[in-house]
C-alpha cells in the first residue's frame, strides 16, 4: 500500500501532532500493521488493518477492546503503559472503513520488548504473570461482550461441524484416517463433559484473551517486567482455563505444532510448573474452587481440540488453515495428538502441581 493511501487513512483518526513517516512492523499473518511517526513531542500511533475474513464484526471487536482496556485503566497505576489505548476516528467511531476493509488504531507503547518464543522457565514464568494478571484486573469486569468468532474453544459446536465435515468426506479423505478420528471420537464424550460444566456455570466464564501465546505479551524495557497482555482482536467471554490451556498447548511443546518428528514432541513439565507458578501468582484470589479443580485439564481439553480441527480441516479438503505442502494438516494433527497424549501420560503430576500452587 502506497505511503499517500496510509497517509489518508490514518489522518482521519483523532492522531496529536503531524504524521512524519509511517512504516510497516512485523509480517502479519492476520491483520497489516503500521508504525505511524509523528513530528517533535506527539506520540507515536499503531494503525492496523483488521482482517474482516477472521473477524467478521470488526466493529463489535473493537467495542470489546475499548470496553475492557476502559475497565483496566482505572485500576493501574500508568494506564498509558499497562494497557492498549484505543484512538478513535474523527467522527467518533472506533474505526476507519475503506470499502470493505477496516482500520483502527491504538497508541504506541514506547520502551517496550516482546518475545517469539518462551525459550526458557523464566519466560514462561512471566508468560503465565502477563494472562494472570490480564484475567484478574477483569475479574470484575460485567459487561457483556460481543461473540466475534462463533464457537471459539466450544467443543459442542466444534464437534457439530466435525461431524458434518465427516459425513460430507468432501476430497474422500475419511477412509484412509479411521486409526486418526477414533482418537477423537474415543475422547468425545470426556470433553463434551468438560464443556458442559462451562455451559452449566459450574465452572464460571470471564474476560478472556483467546491467544495467549508468548508475543502478545508486551515487556517493559527499563525493568524487564511484564508490562500489559497486546493484541486483543480476540477478546471474549469463555471459560479463563481456555487462556490457560491454549498457552500450555503452546509453551510447553518441546517440538514443532507441525513438527515431522513425533520424537521431538513432548510436554515439558518445568515449563508447565514455571507457567502455571506466574498465572496462579496473579489468578489464585480471584479463582473459584472448580476453577483450580480443571486448571490442569484445560491443557489436554484445548490440545485436543487442536487436533480435532487440524484433522478436521484435512478432511475437508484444507480449507481453513494455510497448508505448504498436501500433508501438512495430517503432520499437525499427529503432532499435536503425540504432544495430547504426553499431557496425559503426565496428567496427575500437572494436577499436583496445580494443587501444590493454587
Amino acid at each position: 500500500m502506497t505511503q499517500e493511501k496510509l497517509l489518508n487513512i490514518a489522518s482521519q483518526f483523532a492522531l496529536e501532532g503531524e504524521i512524519a513517516s509511517i512504516d510497516a512492523l512485523g509480517e502479519g499473518f492476520i491483520n497489516d500493521t503500521f508504525v505511524v511517526t509523528t513530528v517533535g513531542e506527539a506520540p507515536n500511533y499503531i494503525l492496523q488493518r483488521k482482517n474482516h475474513i477472521v473477524f467478521p464484526d470488526v466493529p463489535g471487536m473493537m467495542d470489546n477492546i475499548k470496553a475492557v482496556t476502559e475497565h483496566i485503566k482505572v485500576k493501574v497505576a500508568d494506564p498509558m503503559r499497562e494497557t492498549l489505548t484505543v484512538i478513535p476516528a474523527k467522527d467518533g467511531k472506533l474505526y476507519v472503513t475503506e470499502g470493505e476493509k477496516y482500520w483502527a488504531v491504538c497508541l504506541f507503547i514506547p520502551d517496550t520488548a516482546t518475545y517469539d518464543r518462551a525459550d526458557s522457565t523464566s519466560l514462561a514464568y512471566q508468560g503465565g504473570v502477563g494472562i494472570g494478571r490480564f484475567q484478574s484486573l477483569l475479574s470484575d469486569f460485567d459487561k457483556p461482550l460481543n461473540e466475534t468468532i462463533k464457537g471459539f474453544h466450544n467443543i459442542r459446536w466444534r464437534f457439530e461441524q466435525w461431524d458434518a465435515t465427516i459425513a460430507a468426506d468432501p476430497v474422500g479423505r475419511v477412509k484412509d484416517l479411521q486409526t486418526e478420528i477414533e482418537w477423537v471420537e474415543s475422547r468425545r464424550d470426556e470433553m463434551l463433559a468438560f464443556w458442559s460444566k462451562v455451559e452449566s456455570g459450574e465452572i464460571p466464564t470471564h474476560v478472556t484473551h483467546n491467544d495467549t501465546k508468548i508475543s502478545n505479551i508486551l515487556f517493559d524495557k527499563p525493568t524487564g517486567n511484564v508490562l500489559c497482555a497486546i493484541d486483543l482482536d480476540t477478546v471474549m467471554s469463555s471459560t479463563s482455563l481456555n487462556d490457560f490451556g491454549d498457552a500450555i498447548r503452546s509453551y510447553t511443546n518441546t517440538g514443532a505444532e507441525d513438527d515431522k518428528c513425533l520424537d521431538n514432541v513432548e510436554m515439558s513439565i518445568d515449563m508447565f510448573r514455571a507457567y502455571a507458578e506466574g498465572y496462579l501468582s496473579e489468578q489464585r484470589a480471584t479463582m473459584c474452587q472448580s476453577e483450580k479443580d480443571w486448571l490442569a485439564f484445560s491443557g489436554r481439553y484445548i490440545t485436543f481440540e487442536q487436533v480435532l480441527r487440524f484433522l478436521m480441516d484435512y478432511i475437508d479438503g484444507d480449507k481453513y488453515y494455510k497448508i505448504a505442502y498436501p500433508e501438512h494438516n495430517l503432520v499437525r494433527t499427529h503432532a499435536q495428538y503425540k504432544l495430547l497424549q504426553s499431557m496425559e501420560r503426565q496428567y496427575d503430576e500437572m494436577c499436583a502441581i496445580v494443587k501444590e500452587l493454587a
